[in-house]
């Protein structure tokens, strides 16, 4: 259980890559979902299940954070 809140953690905190709302929501979904489906995969909890909570959670924290909380420069599509 630690694993899955560490890396619940560490995709929270990685979700703030641009400068609009849109770009952090976007980067942090994308960013979340990729570690919730490796939490999954690493801890048997299925990786789909893993990638759709990671998804939403990092999808949240980049949208409810802006460029001053947390600042990991320009997302690779702009």
């Amino acid at each position: 259980m630690h694993r899955i809140i560490g890396v619940i953690f560490a995709a929270l905190l990685m979700a703030a890559c641009g400068e609009t709302t849109t770009d952090r929501a976007l980067s942090g979904a994308g960013i979340g979902a990729a570690a919730g489906a490796g939490a999954g995969a690493l801890t048997g909890g299925g990786i789909g299940r893993g990638a759709i909570i990671g998804g939403v959670l990092g999808g949240g924290a980049g949208a409810l954070t802006d460029e001053d909380d947390i600042n990991l420069g320009r997302p690779a599509w702009d």
